[in-house]
């Protein structure tokens, strides 16, 4: 009898140990491969020093497919010397390019910007990548300090720069200083069947303004001018025309970091949220009719839980607590804003009772990304983090959500990159291996400057879905779709936007984890144009192309 006890103590311990063994093997982890992918890109803003803004604020990550092979490529974008900003000592890194690396499809990528036609020398912030024109390929409209550049791309792995034929470069300066423009957002505002194009422009800066009351700092963004954001109609014979003050959104002193186009009120049609940096937040509802109202105070968006403006950097969006509503996650400088849609288009801020404010408190965030990394079914968060008036580093944050809208950082036991500091900006998530769960890229200006590529080892242990989403009109008339899909008792509601990451735009494709559920039961696309397309009964752990009224491709 007593032998039996102890066999049984015996098999149980025995029991214990192999769960704990197989759950610490279990756990989703990100593995820096960045110089194994063969991805050298080093960020430079200009010279050796970090003294102005204009430095501190970063470049930003591209991820899609130029050339059409199915892997998504990866664009990082450079600052550069500039004349009269830069130190003499940055001379060496006179016309520093923009580096476009291509996937090889075997975990391994190649740089191609030169002979692509796309290593542009100007200090570049952020690139949209939109098939404009319909012709089944992907263009680059690059957003820089400076003038801006549309790639149109041709077809054989090449790029024209079309900018003047379109009328995209933008004007030479915004109240008295260099345009400085920071992100794109594409959306058919008129719904006449043509992608148009809003113009994130960030401030006026003045490089020899010295601050009188931190004259051995670099001065706050409070300090200097903003710069209006431009609303670019296309027309019908594809070129772009200037509409900001005709359809009411010319704000001259504003400072935008971050643009994100959705439906925020669930209305049928597509609404815009600016993040502004130490100033209200914009909110811009569609009212259906040709025109806009600007209603971030109303809705409850334009400051965060204490009334206070923050250095907002962009909107991403997602369903966090799974009540079928899209809520708003806005990272800022101070501890970030978590506001959760309670329908009609208000929203309530639950950054304190989330968990986030706690753990993004004194990081600075800059590029975030809500995204289901270990495919549970449910929304996590990445943060690339870094003070912005001293280059002090700080560690990222990856927070895992427990199913209800509450979050824990979980990133040290998930990856060595979480364990070190850095001093990160534009960042993206994407499948770039498609393997079925999200990796990251992340840009830093830090002096170590390089990139850092973290592959997600495990999160395709669940099962998952992703869909290519292409509208009557092209991928441009499926911005902003709503997507409902149910797997079993779990029903997920998401929105087909990937321009949600400051300066950075994420992998195009939708992703959605299905945990345990290998079988869609049912999938329902809610298109722009109001059509809705109910598809049932078919197997996930694929990527599927939707073309609007005609089925899976």
């Amino acid at each position: 009898m007593r032998w039996g006890f102890v066999y049984c103590i015996g098999f149980l311990l025995v029991l214990i140990v192999s769960n704990c063994v197989w759950a610490q093997t279990s756990l989703v982890t990100f593995t820096d491969i960045t110089e194994k992918a063969g991805i050298d890109f080093l960020y430079t803003f200009g010279d050796y020093t970090y003294e102005n803004i204009l430095e501190s604020s970063g470049s930003g990550v591209t991820f899609f497919d130029y050339d059409g092979d199915g892997d998504l490529d990866l664009y990082l974008l450079n600052g550069t010397y500039l004349e009269g900003i830069s130190d003499l000592e940055g001379q060496v890194f006179r016309d520093t390019p923009n580096q476009l690396y291509r996937n090889n499809g075997n975990g391994t990528f190649s740089e191609v910007s030169e002979e692509a036609g796309v290593d542009d020398r100007h200090w570049s912030m952020a690139a949209g990548a939109l098939d404009y024109d319909g012709d089944g390929d992907v263009d680059i409209y690059l957003l820089n300090y400076g003038p801006n550049v549309f790639y149109r791309n041709n077809g054989d792995g090449t790029f024209a720069d079309v900018t003047d034929s379109l009328g995209l470069r933008g004007p030479e300066t915004l109240n008295g200083y260099t345009k400085w423009s920071v992100g794109v957002a594409f959306w058919d505002y008129n719904s006449d069947g043509a992608v148009d194009l809003m113009v994130g422009n960030f401030l006026a800066f003045d490089p020899f303004y010295v601050s009188p009351t931190m004259p051995d700092m670099m001065p706050h963004p409070s300090e200097y001018n903003g710069q209006a954001s431009m609303l670019y109609r296309q027309e019908a014979d594809g070129s772009f025309t200037d509409v900001t003050k005709e359809m009411g959104f010319y704000y001259p002193q504003s400072k935008c970091m971050g643009l994100t186009v959705y439906d925020y009120d669930d209305d049928g049609d597509l609404d815009l949220f600016q993040g502004n940096d130490h100033q209200m937040n914009f909110l811009f509802r569609n009212d259906g009719n040709g025109s806009f109202q600007e209603v971030a105070q109303s809705s409850g968006v334009a400051v965060n839980d204490r009334g206070i403006t923050t250095g907002s950097m962009h909107g991403s969006i997602g369903d966090v607590d799974g009540d079928g509503l899209i809520d708003l996650l806005v990272t800022d400088l101070r501890y970030g804003a978590l506001y959760r849609n309670i329908g009609m288009g208000i929203f309530e801020d639950i950054t304190e009772r989330s968990g986030v404010a706690s753990a993004f408190a004194g990081k600075g965030a800059w590029a975030g990304a809500l995204f289901d990394f270990d495919n549970d079914g449910d929304l996590d968060i990445f943060s690339a983090n870094g003070t912005a008036e001293e280059l002090i580093l700080q560690f990222p944050l990856l927070l895992e959500n427990n199913g209800k809208g509450r979050f824990k950082n979980v990133g040290p036991e998930r990856g060595a990159y979480f364990r070190e500091k850095r001093s990160g900006r534009g960042a993206a998530v994407a499948d770039f291996d498609n393997d079925g769960d999200l990796d990251i890229i992340v840009s830093h200006v830090d002096l170590q400057a390089t990139a850092a590529l973290l592959r997600n080892d495990g999160g395709n242990r669940n099962h998952w879905l992703g869909l290519i989403l292409i509208g009557n009109n092209g991928p441009a008339s499926a911005i902003g779709a709503k997507v409902i899909i149910q797997a079993g008792e779990k029903k997920q509601v998401v929105i087909n936007q990937w321009a949600t990451s400051y300066l950075s735009y994420n992998d195009p494709r939708i992703h959605i984890g299905l945990g345990s559920h290998k079988h869609v039961d049912k999938l329902e696309i809610h298109w722009p144009n109001g059509q809705i397309e109910i598809f049932r009964d078919f197997e996930a752990n694929r990527y599927l192309k939707v073309l609007q009224g005609k089925g899976f491709q």
